[in-house]
């Protein structure tokens, strides 16, 4: 990555833009720059561990599990007997109803986790928001003031250049005897001039009081802020947490699923079928599966990379731009950031990213190179990755389909590395991908981020 476009200067570069993310100071005392210290390292891998251990995943749960598995010698030894064939149907039976039902609450689990992190992270943009318009506010009151006082000083020299309030009564009175309508006249306008200056001070004094105010009362709204990230932040680990338990339980299904309902089926089985015939039919059926799965894989990456440079709104996805960033995914811009009318009851009313629609099961692209700190499910957002950047820049990938993730949590990924696959999942009315970038964790506006580097989305 070449230091022109290195990714704290990126950072520094959206927050002017944007005006949202916390001040560099307050940005230093959350994240440190973007990096985690050793000991953080291993605070956040503590918690991993623990929230982990919450929804019942270890790092032995395939060994514990797979000990309870029956073997295809146990299949052939209860064959030669009716009651230990019974005894071992019933046996399965039991493990596949257990196994499948482990699938379901521990993706039940990962559901209600991804959206209490997303209720966490949306509470905490709408707070960034808050802090900028009351600090927005204080800033505007702050210039009435300085206006008003300066008007004021401006009144206050101009009486010491007429010598001072006797000198002023002095000139008021000369030659007033031949004229007492002149000299009321004077008076009055003296008056006047006294009560201006009186109203522009207290205007001013109003004005400061009101600015200080504010800016205290953003300072109190800055602090919310700043708790609102770190409950999101922990509610994204313990969401992963549940989310790779999930995998973890789909994982042992996928594992032992196929096997264990062949043995089923061996056991069950009056005609003399050889136990070698059913693990011969599981092999055969795991090579199929895996031969659809990476023609599926490999099909929807040739379709996309067929329309790139060619797709509506700036091009296919993955298509370059400066300093190592690339346009995550093709097709047209379908919304764009900003305000917008809620599209669902949980949802903001403010679009936080960019959409971008190229049709279901279409290739998303890593925008930069970093590591995967997230990949599970999210609320409206439907099935979600986050990658860190480095420098306090990261991205987020939301309404992937499921079955869609092309990485896992921790996972390394190149920039233009195929990362998932758009689907319609969370508050979606159609297959695309919402992309988001985010400035040391605050949003910023991904169109006019990108465009920086060159990139029209």
């Amino acid at each position: 990555m070449n230091d022109k476009h290195s990714p704290t200067d990126a950072a520094a570069a959206a927050s002017d833009d944007c005006g949202c993310a916390p001040t560099p100071a307050e940005s230093r005392a959350f994240w440190k720059d973007g990096a985690v210290s050793r000991r953080g390292a291993l605070t956040l891998g503590a918690l991993s561990v623990v929230a982990l251990s919450a929804f019942g995943v270890t790092s032995g749960v395939n060994a514990a599990y797979a000990a309870s598995y029956p073997s295809w010698d146990d299949v052939q030894n209860a064959m030669n007997n009716q009651s230990s064939k019974a005894a071992e149907v019933t046996r399965i039976e039991g493990l596949i109803q257990s196994l499948t039902q482990r699938v379901a609450d521990a993706q039940a689990k990962a559901i209600l986790a991804g959206e209490e992190y997303n209720t966490a992270q949306l509470a905490y943009f709408d707070s960034i928001a808050v802090a900028e318009e009351l600090q927005s506010q204080a800033d505007a009151q702050a210039v009435i003031a300085d206006d008003a006082t300066k008007k004021a000083a401006q009144l206050a020299a101009q009486l010491y250049r007429n010598g001072g309030d006797d000198t002023a009564l002095e000139l008021f009175f000369a030659g007033s005897a031949d004229n007492a309508d002149e000299l009321l006249s004077r008076l009055g306008t003296m008056d006047k001039v006294y009560q201006y200056n009186q109203t522009v001070h207290d205007n001013a004094v109003a004005a400061r009081n009101s600015a200080q105010s504010l800016t205290d009362q953003a300072n109190v709204a800055r602090t919310e802020r700043d708790r609102l990230q770190k409950i999101a932040e922990q509610k994204m680990i313990e969401a992963q947490a549940a989310a790779d338990a999930a995998q973890a339980a789909l994982d042992e299904q996928s594992a032992n699923l196929a096997t264990m309902q062949a043995q089923l089926a061996a056991l069950k089985d009056a005609t003399a079928t050889t136990v070698a015939g059913y693990q011969e039919g599981v092999r055969v059926a795991e090579e199929e599966r895996k031969r659809r799965e990476a023609e599926e894989a490999a099909k929807a990456a040739a379709g996309n990379d067929n329309g790139a440079g060619g797709g509506g709104g700036g091009g296919g996805g993955g298509s370059a731009g400066t300093g190592g960033w690339v346009r995550p995914h093709g097709g047209h811009r379908s919304a764009g950031y900003g305000p917008r009318p809620k599209p669902c009851a949980a949802c903001s009313g403010w679009h936080y990213g960019v959409d971008l629609a190229n049709g279901c099961g279409a290739a998303i692209y890593a925008a930069q190179s970093g590591t995967v700190d997230y990949a599970g499910p999210r609320g409206n957002y439907g099935n979600y990755v986050r990658i860190q950047h480095g420098g306090g820049v990261s991205s987020g990938y939301a309404h992937i389909r499921d079955g869609g993730f092309a990485v896992r949590n921790g996972d390394w990924v190149n920039s233009g590395q195929v990362i998932a696959y758009a689907g319609n999942t969370g508050a979606s009315v159609g297959c695309h991908l919402h992309f988001e970038v985010y400035l040391n964790g605050a949003y910023t506006n991904p169109i006019s981020f990108l465009a920086d580097r060159g990139i029209s989305v």
